[in-house]
């Protein structure tokens, strides 16, 4: 069995799944993949049970009714990976804007660089995005600026999406009582483990903009990050964190 399980949350991504799954598994690391699948009306999960007969003993399906959220998508992900016993849990995109190529570098920088979080970063060095709107590109940047204003987050891609964790962090961070859904929720995550103590190091990648499938990005996801950070960083000053294990 592998110790690496890739999280892929989905919701109309059928032009995408089939060969995001084949570019996982064909990387030289090996990894598991469990799709969080939100009810696709287009039948994404419908192509990942066929996908299961050829890869029975690695690729698994979790099915959940309606739209609830990327939030709530991964921390389903991450229940199920700790309860089947995996050591490093990924999340990652359906739409290739994250390379399946660099997933043995996220993978190298937890199992052998001391990393309990690694991030594959936009920002770490330059702005590696291609293919985005310069709107859309200077929003996420300064996105990312604002949140290391607010939070002190020594982090350049605080909203990143391509994450490896080990299992302690998880197991630590109390996952119940995270509560953002969008890219509040990645701000979260990263806050929280920072404030446990766990060690965040970003890895350099190049984010390409989907070429099939519809963009899931909103408004609201936006506005929930902006004031969701003051909220977060509020909260803080009450909260004891749980601390990780020396």
């Amino acid at each position: 069995m592998s110790n690496n399980l890739v999280i892929i949350p989905t919701y109309n991504e059928k032009e995408n799944i089939e060969n995001i799954i084949k570019a996982v598994f064909s990387q030289p690391v090996v990894f598991h993949i469990l799709i969080v699948d939100d009810g696709s009306p287009d039948g994404t999960a419908a192509i990942v049970k066929q996908l299961q007969t050829a890869y029975p003993d690695r690729l698994f399906l979790l099915e959940r009714q309606g739209k609830q959220g990327l939030g709530t998508a991964y921390i389903a992900g991450f229940k199920w990976g700790m309860e089947n016993g995996y050591d490093f849990i990924f999340e990652m995109d359906a739409d290739f804007s994250h390379n399946p190529n660099d997933l043995p570098r996220l993978y190298d920088a937890c199992a052998n660089m001391g990393a309990d979080v690694s991030i594959g970063s936009r920002y770490v060095s330059g702005v590696n995005v291609v293919n985005w709107p310069m709107s859309r590109v200077l929003m996420s940047y300064f996105a990312s600026k604002y949140v290391r204003f607010i939070t002190g987050l020594k982090i350049a891609d605080t909203t990143a999406g391509f994450v490896c964790y080990r299992r302690e962090v998880l197991e630590t961070i109390e996952l119940d009582k995270i509560k953002f859904k969008g890219y509040g929720f990645q701000i979260e995550m990263k806050f929280t483990a920072y404030k446990c103590g766990f060690a965040v190091k970003e890895v350099p990648i190049v984010f390409v903009n989907r070429e099939l499938g519809t963009s899931k990005m909103s408004g609201g996801i936006f506005g929930e990050a902006f004031f969701g950070v003051i909220q977060l960083k509020v909260s803080s000053w009450f909260r004891k964190y749980p601390k990780k294990k020396k």
